[in-house]
């Protein structure tokens, strides 16, 4: 398909959109475009009666409200990319709407669950002491996984206790606080330079080779640590994410600073966690008053 080669570069280099999100987008167009192909339908002759029809064929096939809406947001990015090279005059998938899907609320660890979680690594031996780092400042600034796994050596300043994030569409500065800098210390100071294969890398955290942690390394030294703790909550490096927006907001932060913290371009998707704290507010008056 050749307009997907371009499209491909247009989300990476024009809309820089995340990884996970050009690749889902990627997945969904190719569908789509299988699917048009068997009906001996020309993508860039669609209309919106098309676009439903897909919707409904995506129904019929089991797939989720979820999947569905994804798909749509795709295919109104897609065809967006086709008006501005001047391959389709109109977005056939403009305007539709598919059922919503409704949003979960995102699972977050109580503060005994995070404590338990964090306390898993054993920080006398090297391996121990870099997770240990690792769970401790993802859980003390909230950032990403690739963030993390992307931050340098020169993103860090210990003595100001502060990290430098380079997000998704900008900087940004989140504060430590003093567990996660001694964490840091230990493992900058005494494990980091006897991982290291080559002087010159500059990869913060470094897998037991010498080289870059990976994203699938680090999800596996997430669930390792929550087997060990026996947590049942299935825990992913953006538990740790969710937990620490909810309990800063639980304890008096402001929306607008969680926000920035997070590096989320639109505030709508902070007050999620708002939701959050009303529902386990709810959820502990049900079980705790007498008459509910």
């Amino acid at each position: 398909m050749d307009h997907l080669t371009g499209y491909e570069a247009w989300l990476a280099q024009e809309k820089r959109v995340a990884v996970n999100t050009l690749s889902s987008y990627l997945r969904d167009v190719r569908q789509f475009a299988d699917w048009a192909g068997q009906e001996h339908l020309d993508i860039t002759q669609m209309s919106q009666d098309d676009i439903r029809f897909y919707a409904q064929h995506l129904e019929r096939k089991g797939k989720s409200n979820a999947t569905i809406v994804r798909s749509v947001a795709a295919l109104k990015s897609f065809y967006t990319y086709l008006i501005s090279i001047r391959a389709v005059q109109i977005n056939p998938a403009k305007g539709f709407s598919p059922c919503r899907a409704e949003r979960k609320l995102p699972a977050i660890l109580s503060n005994h669950e995070v404590d338990l979680f964090l306390e898993q690594p054993d920080p006398s031996d090297s391996k121990g002491c870099r997770d240990k780092a690792m769970l401790e400042l993802l859980y003390a600034t909230g950032i990403r996984v690739s963030e993390l796994i992307s931050l340098d050596v020169q993103d860090l300043n210990l003595s100001a206790s502060f990290l430098r994030c380079r997000g998704r569409s900008k900087e940004r500065v989140v504060p430590l606080y003093k567990g996660a800098v001694r964490a840091m210390a230990a493992y900058i100071n005494d494990v980091r330079p006897q991982l290291l294969e080559n002087p010159g890398e500059t990869a913060l955290f470094v897998n037991m080779n010498g080289e870059r942690m990976s994203r699938q390394g680090f999800w596996k030294i997430v669930k390792c640590y929550q087997d060990k703790a026996g947590i049942h909550k299935d825990i992913t490096p953006h538990t740790l994410r969710h937990s620490f927006a909810a309990h800063l907001l639980e304890n008096g932060a402001d929306l607008k600073s969680i926000q920035e913290m997070l590096g989320h371009a639109d505030i709508s998707a902070t007050q999620i966690y708002a939701q959050v704290i009303n529902q386990r507010l709810r959820d502990v008056y049900v079980m705790a008053h007498p008459r509910a």
